[in-house]
């Protein structure tokens, strides 16, 4: 049976675990980002629950289809596996409201998380909340949880508009992990 408390990482997944080009489709241009793996890797031996939310606006474009993200996601995961890291849950939304109308699932929305949380079976309000934009972050802000901006991708833009969110700002996804789970901690640390 599963934990009902248990706590989970929620990562956006381009510009926080991987290189972001912007609208990518082709699984060749996957480039984790140095240390993303290792961090994930802590999470993972922790018992933390891992799941990447994307916002997939390419697709509402027509630049690239469910496939292509479904493409980059796998080899995403492929090179995680290589490093001893593991996803547990995947969530995104293909819409956009300018092509495609409103949506309940685009980030800052927050039913893709309650989706994680309900298949996951995770607290919300003990689990971290990681991007490198404020609508990654708003959905700890409203479930109670810890919020931190990587600097990575697009974050070093968005400081400001993080820090007032109550974020903390982070040079990037190794630095998250290294604050949430210290070397030579055991068990699943608090982050409150």
């Amino acid at each position: 049976m599963a934990d009902p408390s248990r706590r989970g990482a929620f990562l956006d997944r381009d510009g926080t675990i991987i290189e972001d080009p912007g609208y990518l489709s082709d699984p060749a241009g996957v480039r984790l980002i140095p240390g993303a793996a290792a961090a994930i890797r802590r999470f993972n031996d922790l018992g933390w629950a891992v799941v990447t939310i994307s916002n997939q606006s390419g697709i509402a474009r027509g630049l690239y289809g469910e496939s292509e993200y479904r493409a980059v996601q796998r080899r995403m995961e492929d090179q995680l596996r290589t490093a001893g890291a593991r996803i547990d849950g995947q969530y995104f939304c293909p819409h956009h409201p300018d092509y495609t109308g409103p949506c309940d699932c685009r980030k800052p929305s927050t039913r893709l998380f309650q989706d994680a949380a309900r298949d996951l079976h995770l607290d919300l309000s003990r689990s971290i909340y990681v991007g490198d934009r404020p609508s990654d972050l708003e959905p700890g802000r409203r479930f109670g949880g810890t919020m931190y901006l990587v600097r990575t991708g697009l974050g070093a833009t968005h400081e400001i508009a993080a820090r007032t969110l109550g974020a903390t700002v982070l040079p990037d996804l190794a630095a998250v992990a290294a604050m949430v789970v210290p070397d030579g901690a055991t068990g699943a640390r608090s982050t409150d």
